[in-house]
């Protein structure tokens, strides 16, 4: 399977902060892959890396077999990108936001995106201003549609919807990959919206990446158990061990592991999200210890 993106060893420093560092994975073509983690975590840093909005600090980063920063006239045409504040211009029609978008883009579909907002009731002369937050963002993403994309990158487009808005527009998406063969990447902080849409994740924390693969691996890889202190002490020294909670001598853990763990310990069925948020509980646990013992190093 053709990869659209691929970075190797890919970081990003702002003076002595690290906002992305040692980041090496792949994107297949056709798949809806999602980048998760907390605020602060590389999400927006990762994405802008990959639209050329900025320059590796360290490492390499191809979109579709070019450099996002070296060769943007070569590459963006072939990219539609929606930011987390939906960038419109608040005194420009929808019907002046299609022409602006005509005027940049030379694979520009107008007729698919007036279908769209038509589909969707939304007027062509009112201002951008005036809509809703909902129909603001639909108008973003039918204008990143309309310039026929390989790619879609999509910075917590939903955020701030309601739930009714964030679904009409997570069907949308849904139904235009569908059609299209679309490949999306797509950040977020709520692992439910990411679970709905997204067939491969991408889990960032703490600058760095901690698992890449399509959501099927990420359950196959990872198993729940209930243990002991000496239970747990015992798999600390063979397997990647991540914390879910705890109480008086017992523990709930995620387990990296491919393979099926014998031992004195009790299985829980494991979800998406408790392993999503093991990784990101265990990642704020490291920057708190490495805070605590004067660390320079860690993301603010």
């Amino acid at each position: 399977m053709t990869n659209l993106v691929e970075t190797h060893a890919l970081a990003k420093r702002y003076g002595g902060t690290w906002a992305l560092r040692d980041c090496t994975l792949s994107i297949p073509a056709g798949v809806r892959a999602g980048l998760v983690g907390p605020n602060g975590a590389g999400k927006t840093t990762f994405l802008h890396l990959v639209m050329g909005l900025l320059e590796p600090s360290a490492g390499s980063i191809e979109v579709l077999g070019l450099s996002p920063y070296k060769q943007p006239q070569e590459l963006m045409p072939q990219v539609g990108f929606l930011a987390q504040d939906r960038p419109l211009y608040r005194s420009f029609s929808v019907r002046d936001m299609l022409t602006f978008g005509r005027e940049l883009n030379p694979r520009w579909d107008e007729a698919r995106a007036r279908k769209r907002l038509a589909a969707l009731g939304i007027p062509l002369n009112r201002p951008a201003g005036k809509l809703s937050g909902g129909q603001q963002a639909q108008v973003a993403l039918a204008m990143a549609l309309a310039k026929q994309p390989r790619l879609l990158v999509l910075d917590e487009p939903v955020a701030s919807l309601d739930p009714l808005a964030r679904y009409t527009f997570q069907q949308d998406l849904l139904e235009t990959a569908a059609q299209d063969g679309l490949t999306i990447l797509l950040s977020s902080h709520l692992i439910s919206d990411l679970e709905r849409v997204c067939d491969y994740l991408i889990i960032v924390s703490a600058s760095r990446i901690q698992f890449a693969g399509t959501t099927r691996q990420l359950l196959q890889m990872h198993q729940q158990f209930i243990v002991s202190d000496e239970a747990l002490a015992t798999l600390r020294k063979t397997h990647t061990v991540l914390p879910v909670r705890s109480s008086e001598h017992m523990h709930t853990v995620v387990i990296r592991t491919a393979s099926p763990l014998e031992g004195p310990w009790t299985r829980q069925p494991v979800s998406l999200e408790a392993i999503i948020l093991a990784y990101l509980a265990q990642a704020a646990a490291t920057e708190t210890t490495s805070v605590s013992q004067g660390g320079k190093e860690m993301v603010q």
